[in-house]
């Protein structure tokens, strides 16, 4: 039974390794660069401006349709991404696919706001009310209304659904982890205290998470970034070799050394790119769904949080912890299975390792309990989606075991389960937002237009599926 197992896993990690390096790092990158293209390389001509409407208005109230504040939608989002992929996944990048591996993060985010923004976007304009007059949107409904590609939209759903379990349990594995290592409490301890305390916050619908993550993602981030940024200046000296790394070994080989086990550039590119993915989710397809319920009056405009969240999400947060592991030489110190503590190991070279080990847990104990809270949400939005409310609040049940049995469960095998999921929910996406290229470039040009340049244009844009629903 234990061969039958061991051959299992060997076969979804070589599947899911061969999808990332030969075909879905092709389609992430080569997909980004034709919507970067298509909106006129919207993400960097404008980010200025991004600045400007997203942080700079989060305290503006708006009148337009909505059920959440567009800031707390993109707690939400952000909830989703700034997790243990942060501060766990890029030290398991390092360690799997060397330095080079944060510079395939930092080009798959860079084109990745333009597919973000893109699918944030579609998901405000195909959006619609629920039997309980809540706004739902995401991928399923502009792959079934614009395109009529119900197979498609079914099966993304579907697909995403079932990623959402291993996705829970990696991060109640990466915290079970964390307080083991820190305080000595059991696994099970830690599951059953988490099962309670995201039962709580799920159960609250959209709205209560979206008020948990308001409160505390913001501030987390920030006391994240001070201890790591206090790091990296101590030792600011390693940094130009640092970069000299990513740079020359995300094209050539890096050889073992210490508890480094060596990678060669396609290591790199497929951990870079999957760990990217799952950071910031730039093409998954998660974030419209819970900007679908935002309060907004152009899609675009929405859609800019999308763009910030992944300069936020990768090239802030995922950046910082990198080069923490990087330039404190903890990545060559602790080998790839101990990789989910080596941002503990790089903070107690300055505080002490008592300190590194307790400010991570803690920090990943609230991080890990809002990420999971949007995670159960988009799940049973899925559920719903693909048959109804009853089934959601069935799967919403099913999350929350997961996090206790991940919790207990290994996090190599998950990791690997989590990549070929998300691969299938990646093309169930990315190849129809690829199609709607058009009506992206169309509500882009609109909004620079209408909304930036207050110009007026001949041609009358809909900005709202739902408005031609409703007449």
């Amino acid at each position: 039974m234990g061969q039958l197992w061991s051959s299992i896993v060997e076969l979804i990690s070589t599947v899911s390794d061969f999808l990332w390096i030969y075909l879905l790092s092709a389609i992430l990158i080569l997909g980004g660069i034709f919507l970067t293209i298509r909106i006129k390389f919207f993400q960097f001509r404008f980010f200025g401006h991004v600045l400007h409407q997203t942080i700079g208005q989060i305290f503006k109230k708006t009148k337009a349709k909505g059920t959440i504040t567009p800031f707390q939608a993109f707690t939400s989002a952000l909830a989703s991404t700034a997790g243990a992929t942060n501060i766990v996944g890029v030290p398991i990048a390092i360690s799997l696919g060397g330095p080079g591996a944060l510079f395939w993060m930092w080009l798959v985010a860079l084109i990745g706001m333009a597919t973000k923004y893109s699918e944030i976007l579609l998901g405000m304009k195909y959006r619609e009310k629920n039997n309980k007059n809540i706004w739902v949107g995401g991928p399923q409904y502009y792959i079934k209304k614009a395109l009529g590609w119900k197979w498609v939209s079914s099966a993304f759903a579907f697909f995403l659904m079932l990623e959402l379990i291993p996705s829970t349990m990696v991060q109640s594995n990466s915290i079970a982890t964390q307080t083991e290592g820190a305080f000595g409490w059991p696994v099970y301890i830690t599951g059953a205290v988490m099962c309670a305390a995201i039962a709580i916050v799920v159960f609250g619908g959209i709205q209560r998470i979206a008020k948990v993550t308001d409160k505390m993602v913001p501030g987390m981030v920030l006391i994240y970034i001070g201890v790591c940024l206090y790091v990296i200046l101590a030792n600011a000296d390693q940094l130009p070799n640092v970069f000299g790394l990513i740079f020359a070994h995300a094209f050539t080989p890096i050889s073992a050394a210490g508890g480094f086990a060596g990678a060669g550039i396609a290591q790199a590119l497929r951990w870079g790119t999957a760990r990217g993915l799952y950071s910031n989710e730039a093409g998954l397809g998660t974030a419209p769904i819970a900007h679908a319920a935002a309060q907004a009056d152009h899609p675009s405009r929405q859609g800019l949080w999308g763009i910030f969240s992944v300069f936020v999400d990768t090239i802030v947060i995922c950046t910082i912890s990198g080069l923490t592991v990087l330039v404190t030489g903890a990545w060559r110190e602790v080998g790839g299975s101990d990789a989910s503590n080596m941002i503990n190991i790089a903070i107690g070279t300055e505080f002490g390792d008592a300190f590194g080990g307790a400010f991570i847990t803690v920090f990943l104990l609230f991080f890990v309990v809002t990420t999971i809270g949007v995670l159960v949400f988009y799940g049973e939005k899925q559920a719903e989606y693909l048959y109804n409310l009853k089934f959601a609040k069935f799967m919403r049940i099913v999350y929350i075991l997961a996090v206790f049995v991940g919790s207990i469960g290994g996090l190599k095998f998950v990791w690997q389960f989590l990549d070929l999921l998300l691969a299938f929910v990646l093309l169930a996406n990315i190849i129809p937002l690829l199609f709607l290229h058009k009506e992206i470039a169309e509500l882009t040009d609109d909004y620079v237009n209408r909304v930036y340049k207050k110009r007026t244009k001949k041609k009358e844009v809909q900005l709202f599926h739902e408005e031609e629903d409703a007449s």
